[in-house]
């Protein structure tokens, strides 16, 4: 990830594809397949991406790039983030190569080996289901 050196309240997607180190075609692709990514349009109909907007794209990136999810397993955890079953996400904003940090580590420290299994359960659960 580049570094964040002007905060603004809003940025173009070639500046999110900078940011990012995401091709355009890319964060559109994104766009239609997770629907809690939905940037704003302005006048002329071109995409304005918020903060948020960015560390959501910035955790999807771990999601599928780092830590190997499927698009759908991704989904479920987003989903699971919404539904507040998941811990919060943020930008690291010190390193280019260091993963995005979770923002409260002591939800993932109570999460139960039981808990865990469920999750993975269903997932491979709903992967069954697309195979």
């Amino acid at each position: 990830m580049k570094d964040l050196l002007i905060k603004k309240l809003y940025y173009s997607i070639s500046e999110v594809s900078k940011i990012t180190d995401i091709e355009q075609y890319v964060l559109r692709y994104w766009e239609t397949e997770f629907e809690q990514l939905k940037p704003q349009k302005n006048r002329a109909g071109n995409r304005i991406y918020t903060n948020k907007d960015i560390q959501l794209i910035l955790y999807i990136k771990e999601l599928l790039r780092e830590k190997k999810y499927t698009i759908g397993g991704a989904k479920k955890i987003l989903e699971d983030y919404i539904q507040g079953k998941a811990p919060e996400f943020k930008v690291n904003e010190k390193a280019e190569h260091e993963p995005v940090e979770i923002k409260d580590e002591d939800d993932l420290l109570s999460t139960s080996p039981k808990n865990e299994l469920e999750e993975i359960k269903s997932l491979l659960e709903y992967i069954l289901t697309k195979l």
